[in-house]
């Protein structure tokens, strides 16, 4: 049997998801989670093989859970939930370990067939995630040689977007972080980059290419 947590803070929707569960032959369910802070004992006491992870909880980012299971045990397999649209949430996801998605209100013949896959080594994409990926793996293509060497990962994330115009809220909401976190992550790229403020940060970034798939012409 694989034993299966589910993260989600929407009570009616983990009763759906468990009779989802109930309904399929290799799959227990053994114990469920309404906020990120309940995931450390959970995880502790049922020893899960696979995680359905909310990437939306009330507490703190499902992207960090996702990490920090990723980091901290490795042998649980996470498949996050999103929403239809949720496509650079997916993407952010399964680049920091997670093995697939399923959109909220999949039917259960679809949800059993991710979990079989994931279960089996494999890693679940529809086209929206492929595509993202692709291109997440373009920028990284182009920001391997940037001259922001002192910037982390995701600290470039946060500059070319800043360079495609976005504000922190509009980032967080790409990014599936906090407006804290991308606030934070901002204040370490203005140090980092010496500039006096976000417009300065903005120009030094444009003239090094960043934020280009989002300029006119």
């Amino acid at each position: 049997m694989v034993k299966v947590i589910v993260v989600d803070d929407h009570p009616i929707f983990r009763l759906g998801l468990a009779a989802s569960l109930a309904e399929m032959d290799q799959v227990e369910l053994v114990g469920e989670a309404a906020t990120a802070a309940e995931v450390l004992d959970l995880v502790e006491r049922t020893s899960p093989d696979l995680a359905l992870l909310d990437l939306h909880l009330p507490d703190r980012s499902g992207l960090e859970v996702n990490r920090w299971l990723a980091a901290k045990y490795p042998d649980v397999k996470v498949v996050v939930l999103t929403m239809s649209e949720d496509h650079h949430a997916a993407v952010a996801a399964i680049r920091d370990g997670a093995r697939g998605y399923i959109v909220k209100g999949a039917d259960p013949t679809h949800i059993e067939r991710v979990l079989e896959s994931v279960i089996t080594g494999d890693v679940v994409l529809d086209y929206g995630v492929a595509q993202g990926m692709a291109e997440l793996a373009q920028l990284r293509a182009t920001t391997v040689s940037s001259p922001f060497p002192q910037l982390s990962p995701r600290e470039l994330d946060i500059l070319e977007l800043m360079a495609r115009g976005l504000d922190n809220q509009t980032i967080a909401r790409e990014l599936v972080l906090t407006p804290k976190t991308v606030r934070n992550h901002v204040s370490n790229v203005l140090a980092k980059l010496n500039a006096g403020d976000r417009s300065q940060a903005i120009v030094i970034a444009r003239r090094s290419g960043l934020g280009e798939a989002e300029q006119p012409g």
